[in-house]
């Protein structure tokens, strides 16, 4: 058995799982009390509405773990953002700005995909997907689909799932309204942190 254990096949031991399986067990018993408290005090509806509502939240919880409906809600593994190609990337890059509460605008192309997102203050940030930092030349021209109406200061965020070079982060310093987002804080945002708390650390 301790050659098992040392080989990992074995499994836990009972007490490395007891305090998972007393907790269990201490919110069972609450539960129950507490439907039985209402059973006393109101009838048979208290506990009926109750066992409905858990039943919904266990089937959510089911729901939201299943990993297209997590993917579709903004949340990637560090597994799945390594198997995604560049439209891809952008897609989920998208869905999570929308979980931040950003409104997008997609706009696929074969080998370079951009985003433009804008929130309710009336902020914008538009995404670029690259391997490197530094532009190409037609990149600093407003978009016309874009960037119609008055010009405004927009943030511009380059999205990038390796590490950037210390000559990408030396441009990109010299330009005030450019943000890099390496493959590090990328996973961040992806496990959910927000945007916002990822660019002001990174300055």
């Amino acid at each position: 058995m301790r050659e098992l254990r040392a080989q990992g096949r074995y499994g836990p031991r009972l007490r490395d799982v007891l305090p998972a399986f007393t907790g269990v067990v201490a919110a069972v018993c609450a539960v129950a009390a507490l439907l039985a408290a209402g059973y006393r005090a109101a009838g048979v509806v208290v506990p009926v509405a109750g066992i409905a509502f858990l039943a919904v939240l266990v089937l959510a919880g089911i729901r939201h773990g299943r990993p297209g409906a997590r993917r579709r809600l903004g949340y990637y593994t560090p597994d799945e953002l390594f198997e995604l190609d560049t439209q891809g990337l952008a897609l989920a890059v998208a869905r999570m700005l929308r979980r931040d509460g950003w409104r997008v605008r997609l706009l696929p192309a074969p080998d370079r995909p951009r985003l433009c997102a804008r929130d309710a203050a009336g902020h914008r940030i538009d995404v670029a997907f690259r391997p490197v930092a530094e532009p190409l030349p037609d990149e600093d021209l407003p978009h016309p689909r874009l960037h119609r109406g008055r010009q405004e200061s927009h943030l511009r965020l380059i999205v990038h799932r390796g590490a950037f070079t210390a000559r990408d982060v030396r441009w990109a310093r010299r330009e005030e309204s450019i943000r890099l987002l390496d493959g590090s804080a990328l996973r961040r945002w992806a496990a959910g942190t927000r945007l916002s708390d990822l660019l002001s650390q990174g300055r």
